[in-house]
């Protein structure tokens, strides 16, 4: 059974049209995850739709207007067992406009399953994810060089991608011998779940071995319990039903928590009824673990997306400003003191001015290029002063890692990716 395996978020990365979905179903099939008649009914529709090859994609979309346009949108959770593990596969789109999903997505993984297509190598998009990846703390790589097949199997095309994806990842401060590389094929089904006869020169195993390769992650049970909100759901004949993952820590039925900033900035006091995970009923939840929550004395309009729940006794830190070591992506310009983007920390997303840049660093070492300089640019890393607009609940990188990243968005596209180095609580 599941419970007794360890649990493993998944995220699936990459450019738009590198196969993410395609594999992910793929994977789901091939398993036994997914029986043949539900894969049927999507290759007739697929088909219909005039979108044959899709339907493996279709597995992870469950929305019609994706259907029709044949692009997988949302973050789409699916569960997937192997004889060693037990994961939540996060399908994180795309799309320019997707990177929001991409980031709340990869926040929320242990390991990643980064798809480069071999007919394309690496794109832009590629660069941004590993990226992000990194700045959000997603450890565990694979690199999947997916449509080997549109390349002829041929070994040196993937031998040059896996060559140049090692100076990428490199440069952000992966440690490229601990990434696993394999050659695959989704839509014809070669190396992903079964072994192929098509690269006799791949001596690896399949992605499902990379998979299972993985090392469990480390469950921060010993820092203080926080759970951002991801939705709050009111259930009929059971309440007010808050629900997220659990970052840090341990909660437990009958904890008294607090959910903060909470409506009116001042926090909500809670008892934990019960808890629940996929269905079923748990004593507790530990990190990693997507949950709902019932919990007496919050209310429908006490609690909200972004807010954190943490113990009574030792609430989450709500900022009312923090300095941030910050990575300039994709600015179209230049920062400069007074910006104010939407920062997109946890589940929250609220606008902050930027009120102060301290100093310029090396991206790649971190050393102090200039003082207060005027200005950041693409490429820039940087310490910076910040501060929220409304209250932000944030952690010290060196206290909760977990809570201290976020990405920072402007019209549309991911600006820039930080972490809090410091704070100051709110009165």
């Amino acid at each position: 059974m599941a419970k007794n395996k360890i649990h493993i978020n998944l995220v699936f990365i990459g450019h738009v049209d590198h196969g993410k979905s395609t594999t992910v179903g793929r994977l789901l099939f091939d398993s036994g995850n997914i029986d043949e008649q539900a894969l049927r009914k999507l290759k007739e529709k697929a088909q219909e739709l005039g979108k044959g090859g899709f339907e493996f994609a279709f597995i992870m979309d469950n929305l019609k207007e994706e259907r029709e346009r044949g692009v997988t949108i949302d973050l789409a959770h699916k569960k997937f067992e192997t004889d060693k593990y037990y994961f939540t596969i996060i399908d994180a789109p795309g799309h320019k406009d997707f990177i929001k999903n991409m980031i709340t997505g990869a926040s929320q993984a242990d390991a990643g399953v980064l798809v480069v297509a071999a007919n394309d190598g690496i794109m832009a998009q590629t660069k941004e994810h590993v990226f992000l990846s990194r700045t959000l703390g997603v450890a565990q790589l694979i690199v999947a060089v997916n449509k080997m097949d549109m390349k002829a199997y041929d070994q040196k095309v993937f031998d040059k991608i896996k060559t140049d994806m090692t100076v990428l990842l490199k440069s952000v401060g992966y440690v490229p011998d601990k990434i696993q590389f394999v050659p695959i094929a989704s839509l014809p089904g070669d190396n992903v779940f079964k072994k192929t006869e098509k690269m006799p020169w791949f001596t690896g195993g399949t992605l499902l071995d990379a998979i299972n390769n993985l090392l469990p992650p480390d469950k921060p049970t010993n820092l203080p319990l926080r759970m951002p909100i991801q939705d709050v759901y009111n259930i009929t004949g059971i309440g007010v039903v808050p629900v997220g993952r659990i970052e840090t820590g341990i909660m437990k039925i009958g904890q008294k928590v607090i959910a903060v900033p909470g409506r009116e900035g001042k926090g909500v006091l809670g008892e934990v009824k019960s808890i629940e995970m996929h269905h079923e009923q748990m004593q507790q939840a530990e990190p990693g673990d997507n949950v709902g929550i019932n919990v007496r004395g919050f209310g429908k309009k006490d609690i909200a997306r972004g807010d954190v729940i943490g113990p009574a006794d030792n609430p989450p830190t709500v900022a009312s400003e923090f300095t941030a070591q910050i990575v300039v992506l994709n600015h179209p310009s230049v920062i400069t003191v007074g910006y104010t983007p939407v920062f997109h920390i946890h589940t929250a997303q609220i606008a902050c001015q930027i009120t102060a840049i301290l100093k310029k660093l090396n991206p790649a070492t971190g050393e102090v290029l200039q003082e207060n300089p005027d200005f950041i640019k693409n490429g820039d890393a940087a310490i910076v002063k910040i501060k929220p607009i409304q209250p932000l609940v944030i952690e010290k990188q060196k206290e909760i890692p977990h809570m201290s990243r976020f990405a920072i968005r402007d019209s549309g596209q991911t600006v820039a990716a930080g972490m809090c180095i410091d704070l100051v609580k709110k009165a």
